[in-house]
């Protein structure tokens, strides 16, 4: 009983004036997780069916429809891209072409060969390539940059901007800590009714309700944009009176997994300053006195 209570005894309050480490005191035995993308070449099967489609004139064309398509990380690359065996591709559609003219997500190393797609008087520019490595010849690279194929699906469901990386997660947690948003000394949004999420490799990010965003304090801007985890943000806010200088935005209908999102604002803590129960975003200790 009594080794019972000494564990169940609260630890003892620091001494005054004493340092309390707030992270592990890293050594050769004990590392931080947090791997950089490799150096070399990686790759892994994937059991998911992808399909990519574009219209010809006779109806829509499934230019890609493959059963075992592997993911092909390029060195230093946190986003993967699908490779797929020539037989998955349809390689009769595909004539050589050059490079496109403007720079895709992928490949982020030059391709040792490009191809069109001739869909009889339709031809699309730089929709698949060959990448620069013996180990991958057989597989093609087909492009899903925005406005090159139509559509693409992983089993039936729509997808897009770029393949998902199967080790990363996606979680939207609601949270009730109090969350200031200041650009200088004015207060854009103070709330503590957020939706965080967490994303790997990327920082929080602190979704708050309309109602807890200053009016006023924000410019509309014509942007777009496409994440393949949570969907098409729509709406962008820029500072009142600089319209480059965005630093909101949100997603109207986000996809299922993450609808706690919709038409939530989120804010770049890269760009305004957001603190979390009165910590700076990124940082360990109080930005300023809690009120």
């Amino acid at each position: 009983m009594a080794a019972m209570t000494e564990i169940l005894t609260a630890p003892t309050a620091p001494a005054t004036g004493r340092t309390v480490p707030v992270r592990p005191v890293s050594s050769p035995a004990l590392v931080r997780r947090d791997p950089p993308p490799p150096a070399t070449w990686t790759w892994e099967p994937s059991q998911r069916w992808l399909r990519g489609y574009a219209a010809g004139p006779g109806g829509e064309v499934a230019v890609v429809d493959s059963r075992r398509p592997i993911l092909v990380w390029e060195p230093g690359a946190k986003v993967p891209e699908y490779g797929f065996p020539a037989a998955d591709v349809r390689t009769d559609l595909l004539v050589p072409g050059e490079a496109p003219r403007e720079a895709y997500y992928r490949p982020k190393t030059p391709a040792r060969r490009w191809f069109d797609l001739q869909l009889e008087e339709r031809r699309i520019p730089a929709v698949a390539w060959v990448w620069d490595h013996d180990g991958l010849d057989g597989f093609f690279g087909v492009t899903w940059y925005p406005g090159v194929l139509d559509r693409w699906t992983e089993e039936d469901e729509r997808v897009f901007a770029h393949p998902r990386d199967p080790h990363s997660r996606v979680d939207t947690l609601r949270s009730s800590r109090r969350i200031v948003v200041r650009d200088g000394d004015r207060v854009l949004a103070d709330s503590v009714a957020s939706v965080i999420v967490y994303e790997t490799g990327l920082p929080p990010r602190y979704y708050l309700p309309r109602e807890d965003v200053v009016s006023g304090e924000l410019e509309s801007v014509d942007r777009w944009s496409e994440c393949p985890y949570k969907g098409e943000a729509t709406e962008y806010w820029a500072t009142v009176g600089d319209p480059e200088r965005e630093i909101a935005w949100s997603y109207p209908d986000p996809l299922e997994a993450v609808s706690a999102l919709a038409g939530r604002v989120a804010f770049y803590s890269e760009r305004v300053t957001v603190e979390v129960d009165g910590v700076q975003a990124g940082r360990s200790q109080p930005a300023r006195d809690a009120v």
